[in-house]
């Protein structure tokens, strides 16, 4: 993510303001005190941050998706920003802090991005698949509105697994256009629920951020939990059964490759547009994120999620 807001308004050796908990762990240090180790976030961005000498009888309890108020002095750490916290505390309602600033959130409403999904399955020409989208949009609609897409690489923002789904479902529009062969409603049906295990994937808590995996999500990850879901939906609604293993193929290859996840390449061309789809908009989104602070003619650090690459940002 880009620089937090509260650094970015900050005199450079010095903070005060409130941020939001993403993750917090009672550690010891070397001499076995122990320390607060904190990442904090705002709508811009995180920063890993320590509180030295803690005790919770002293500064209190703190938990994932706390929003506090802090101060302390920003020091450099392996070249990397860190904040050493000397204040916190918890917000009271005197504080009318402002949520939109503290928790980053996909850029469209995401009842808006339902919607458009949802009317869009209505428009197949094919009743599996409408019935199939319909049916497991609609069980999950609550979860959908607010769900991220991961918990620190792309989409990682409350609406922003609906935000990628739609990202993904506008390129497929794009490339139906340009080839009439291919199976739209299939091709949009895949392209809408690719991601559906997400859902049981991510521990999301009320803010729509997610802390960490699930037990299902690390034994059998967000794929085959969702083919899982559309073989048992398919059933319920006594759906054709080659109908549905197709929508499952799709989720089966859509990471590409085996080394990205993928226990299956893509085998017919719906899939194949599926899997590029969803691997430009997660690029691409990484990119933007990476290049969002650095000034024209810059290079971003190297990017493990990005082949170790570093970018460069164009001067216009």
């Amino acid at each position: 993510m880009s620089r937090m807001r509260l650094l970015r308004e900050s005199n450079g050796q010095t903070f005060e303001g409130f941020v939001l908990i993403k993750s917090v762990a009672i550690r010891p240090n070397s001499k076995g005190v122990d320390y607060l180790d904190l990442v904090l976030a705002d709508d811009e961005g995180e920063c890993n941050a320590k509180l030295w000498d803690y005790t919770s009888t002293l500064h209190g309890i703190f938990e994932a998706e706390d929003i506090v108020k802090v101060r302390g002095s920003i020091v450099i750490w392996k070249d990397i920003e860190q904040l050493k916290i000397e204040r916190i505390r918890h917000v009271s309602p005197q504080d009318e802090v402002d949520l939109s600033r503290l928790i980053p959130c996909a850029p469209e409403d995401p009842s808006r991005l339902y919607d458009e999904l949802y009317a869009l399955a209505g428009g197949f020409k094919n009743p599996d698949y409408r019935r199939l989208v319909q049916y497991l949009m609609h069980e999950h609609r609550d979860k959908l509105l607010l769900y991220p897409a991961g918990v620190k690489l792309h989409h990682a923002t409350r609406g922003g697994l609906l935000h990628h789904t739609r990202s993904v479902v506008r390129l497929c529009e794009r490339i139906a256009d340009l080839y009439p062969a291919l199976n739209s409603d299939l091709l949009y049906t895949g392209a809408i629920l690719h991601d559906i295990g997400k859902l049981r994937e991510l521990e999301v808590g009320s803010l729509g951020l997610a802390s960490a995996y699930t037990e299902a999500g690390q034994l059998v990850g967000h794929i085959n939990i969702g083919v899982s879901m559309v073989e048992n939906a398919a059933d319920a609604l006594g759906l054709d059964k080659q109908a549905a293993m197709k929508v499952q193929h799709m989720l089966l290859s859509h990471h590409g490759q085996p080394e990205f996840g993928s226990p299956k390449l893509p085998m017919f061309p719906e899939a194949e547009v599926l899997s590029v789809c969803d691997l430009l908009d997660s690029r691409l989104y990484e990119m933007f994120q990476a290049l969002d602070g650095v000034q024209p003619g810059g290079f971003t650090e190297r990017l493990w999620a990005l082949d170790n690459r570093q970018l460069y940002k164009e001067e216009k």
